[in-house]
């Protein structure tokens, strides 16, 4: 046995999860059901070892891990099977431990209770030694399991599921697939649904880590506030599970528990006596795979019962991005005039474009010399930052450029009713602003990477976003245009990587709240400067870069993510950089 193999089969990093050595006296009165016993009377499928060996470019480059593939005897090739992956897969693929997948997998599809399905168990990777015996390996089960952020997801998507689907016919409908796992496995198995719900809709998770050992305390907060995803979920839990340096493990399965039902995700749960170990969870297997696959073929869809914000007062049932063009190399400046058309720039193409109230997508400018930002002035001047040109110009007609203001760096811009402007200029840490009259001064400085700029909707307060940072600024801008009183005031949720919040393009409604685009999603922020909801990305983790309202009746939210631009109707009248000042609501604070 070789030194990797050996301290696997020790199980020093799984102590009593699928022993249930970690258990307490409660725990015997958990036993497996008949649906967890050997059955000669049911076709009985196959269970098949392999070795992933990831190579320089993996997402987890240099591991090593075994992994099992049962395949149902339902299974025939001649159409796609549905698929369930197990994290930690050795201690599940036993046919005579705790939890005997294959067995129950076999018992249930015989009656019909769940769909012909293959099962995919996968152990931790394992990075070798170099020194044999005389050094430890590396060990990646806490990095890949308890970490957020898609990883894993990716790892599975771009480097596993390739391998077994060369030799067997899964289904690609994600409806049709189901991931499983406890402890740490069960935060990876629900990471992995909630980053790519295109991949897996159907999660089994038993005495999860939604504790603080890589951030999977900021679970519940999260699934409370972002737009709910087409997950169905089946939670487990014991009171006298670990209560540690992390957290209580128990509270916080209770705790996502809630933030599901409040979030209106279809959601079972199996609360019990037990400890930090699998006897719960292996009895209860058959009840809950039965519950995990009920309606199958009908596809899992996001729950429409939410009580969060975002969904009663700002997004519409039913309504999704809709894609209006795509294939640009940097759409930006997002705008919106008077009359709801909205504007956007492509600086390496050279062109802005015209999106009109039906979708449609035309070239209103040519030769824009590389214009990454505008806005729209009361009387329809459109102005627009050229930052490689280091200057701020306004378009007249189709072909005349008027020069507003040069040798200045400038991401963003934001105009005023009144004849102000004011521009973001990341290369000098600043924000600056130009008078009626054309002076340029810098009104602030110390912000790490301003990108974003706006306006509350009563003109009376100024916001800079940052790009690497957390927080978004709120200056009260005086009676001769400077800025005072800054306060980093909009707390923003953060990705789990070292980029910060990406955050960059920002608008407003007329209730006040803040709209920011991140890598996140757009974050919604009520007037006090906390993040109430969290819109969705269309495509994962595509950074959306820009947003703005639009349309009609300014009731259209526009979104430039990658090489394309999105919109979405509201409950919601958003406000345009056109558009007179308006006092909101009062904050509820």
């Amino acid at each position: 046995m070789n030194s990797i193999s050996r301290f696997l089969a020790a199980g020093t990093l799984l102590a009593g999860l699928f022993s249930g050595a970690m258990g307490r006296a409660e725990d015997n009165d958990y036993t497996l059901g008949p649906d967890s016993q050997w059955n000669p009377a049911v076709p009985h499928g196959t269970v098949a070892k392999q070795t992933f060996v990831a190579g320089g470019t993996s997402v987890f480059p240099g591991t090593v891990r075994d992994y099992w593939i049962y395949v149902p005897k339902q299974y025939t090739g001649a159409k796609p099977a549905c698929l369930m992956v197990f994290q930690d897969g050795g201690g599940y693929v036993s046919t005579n431990g705790g939890w005997r997948v294959p067995v129950v997998f076999d018992n249930l599809i015989a009656r019909g209770e769940m769909p012909v399905t293959i099962g995919l168990f996968i152990n931790p990777g394992v990075t070798p030694s170099l020194n044999g015996t005389n050094t430890l390996p590396r060990f990646n089960r806490s990095y890949e399991y308890d970490g957020l952020g898609d990883n894993y997801a990716r790892f599975l998507a771009e480097e596993l599921l390739p391998e077994v689907q060369k030799r067997y016919l899964i289904s690609t409908d994600p409806s049709a697939r189901a991931i499983a796992g406890s402890s740490s496995g069960a935060i990876c198995a629900f990471t992995t649904a909630w980053e790519r719900p295109d991949l897996f809709r159907r999660v089994f998770s038993t005495i999860g880590t939604y504790v603080g050992l890589r951030g999977g305390n900021s679970y519940p907060v999260l699934v409370r506030k972002m737009e709910p995803k087409p997950i169905r979920i089946f939670l487990q839990d014991g009171y006298n599970d670990q209560n540690i340096y992390g957290g209580n493990w128990w509270i916080a399965n209770q705790d996502m528990y809630s933030a599901l039902q409040f979030s209106g995700y279809a959601v079972e749960k199996a609360w019990g006596t037990g400890g930090h170990d699998g006897k719960h969870g292996g009895s209860i297997l058959p009840k809950a795979l039965k519950w995990l696959w009920e309606g199958y073929p009908m596809p899992v869809k996001a729950g429409e019962t939410s009580k969060q914000p975002l969904m009663t007062e700002v997004l519409l049932p039913g309504q999704d991005w809709q894609l209006l063009a795509q294939g640009y190399k940097l759409p930006s400046g997002l705008c919106a005039d008077a009359k709801g058309q909205v504007l956007f720039a492509d600086g390496e193409q050279n062109r802005v474009y015209k999106i009109s109230a039906d979708g449609a997508v035309s070239i209103a400018r040519t030769d824009t010399s590389g214009a990454q930002d505008l806005a729209v002035l009361r009387d329809g001047t459109i102005v627009a930052a050229q930052p490689g040109q280091k200057q701020l110009v306004a378009y007249g007609d189709a072909r005349s450029e008027k020069l507003m203001i040069s040798g200045t760096g400038v991401k963003s811009v934001a105009p005023t009713s009144n004849g102000y402007l004011y521009l973001t200029d990341p290369s000098e840490h600043a924000v600056k602003m130009v008078s009626p009259n054309g002076k340029l001064t810098v009104v602030d400085t110390g912000i790490e990477f301003p990108t974003g700029i706006c306006l509350s909707p009563d003109q009376s307060l100024l916001f800079v976003s940052d790009l690497v940072g957390q927080l978004v600024y709120s200056y009260q801008i005086q009676t001769d245009g400077t800025l005072a009183n800054r306060q980093p005031y909009f707390h923003l949720h953060l990705p789990d990587n070292p980029r910060g919040s990406s955050a960059d393009g920002m608008c407003v409604d007329t209730q006040g709240r803040l709209y920011v685009a991140t890598r996140m999603g757009v974050q919604v922020c009520d007037q006090a400067g906390r993040v109430t909801g969290i819109i969705r990305s269309p495509e994962g983790d595509v950074w959306i870069t820009d947003v703005c309202f639009g349309g009609k009746n300014h009731d259209e939210l526009y979104m430039a993510a990658g090489d394309k631009v999105w919109r979405r109707k509201t409950r919601v009248t958003g406000i345009s950089s056109a558009s007179d000042p308006i006092v909101p609501p009062a904050p509820r604070l």
